[in-house]
């Protein structure tokens, strides 16, 4: 499923229109990035966790010359399924 699709089905099943459903997910998906983005957790009680994750600095190697290379440290952004999304795709 891409957006598109996604604001199809949010359209139907809020019955609202495909306009209405689009400007909807596209400020959900925005508020969550930014909230992420400034290092807040985002929950949604049954769906999941959204939040900022940080990753040590590490060695790694170039593949194609088997070169060693430092990778920085950074901070990427993290997802933790909740248990009734876990149970869901489980059961399908």
């Amino acid at each position: 499923m891409n957006k598109g699709e996604l604001i199809d089905a949010v359209a139907a099943k809020a019955e609202v229109s495909k306009k209405d459903a689009d400007v909807i997910v596209t400020a959900a998906i925005e508020a969550i990035m930014e909230a992420v983005a400034s290092g807040d957790k985002v929950s949604l009680v049954g769906f999941g966790s959204f939040e900022p994750r940080d990753r040590k600095a590490r060695e790694g190697r170039n593949p194609k010359t088997g070169e060693t290379l430092k990778i920085a440290a950074t901070t990427v952004p993290g997802f933790s399924a909740g248990k009734g999304f876990k149970q869901l795709v489980a059961s399908a």
